[in-house]
């Protein structure tokens, strides 16, 4: 006697679910340290920087910058000088997430000036939403007001 067995519909998603599941890699394509903090770091350490781009909640503020070239120092010391003026503050990159997916989102591109009220606007833990070898893009959202704020930094 032959017998006869039939796949039902139950027995087929879960085959499939379990094969696109088993088949999937990972999307941690990163995983090789290129968004760690030491590699954000070691970046933005070389060389000086000016601001390409800056919008404050509503409206856009660039040229407050003209003219400063960004100098990001090992030792966390950021200073900014136009040639006649120069403002100083501090600056580090932190991981905002427990989760070790070392994704450029869980970062932090800290940044603190005392004065003047214009750099004292640059004053937040700024999500980094992209990076290259010569430009960061960073975004913050206020606790406060809830507008978002971006800033560019570009490697001169």
């Amino acid at each position: 006697m032959k017998t006869i067995h039939f796949i039902n519909k139950q027995s087929i998603v879960l085959l499939l679910v379990t094969v696109f599941f088993l088949s999937c890699s990972s999307d941690d394509s990163n995983s090789n340290g290129t968004n760690s903090i030491s590699s954000v770091t070691s970046i933005v350490a070389s060389g000086t920087w000016k601001i390409t781009y800056y919008f404050d909640t509503d409206k856009e503020e660039t040229s407050n910058f003209s003219g400063y070239n960004f100098t990001f120092g090992s030792n966390g010391v950021l200073t900014a000088t136009n040639g006649t003026l120069t403002q100083t503050g501090t600056w580090s990159v932190t991981d905002s997430n427990s989760d070790d997916d070392n994704s450029i989102s869980d970062l932090d591109f800290n940044i603190a000036f005392a004065s003047p009220a214009t750099f004292l606007e640059l004053t937040d833990d700024w999500e980094i939403i992209e990076r290259t070898s010569t430009v960061i893009k960073l975004k913050d959202v206020s606790g406060g007001n809830g507008g978002t704020d971006y800033l560019t930094f570009t490697k001169n």
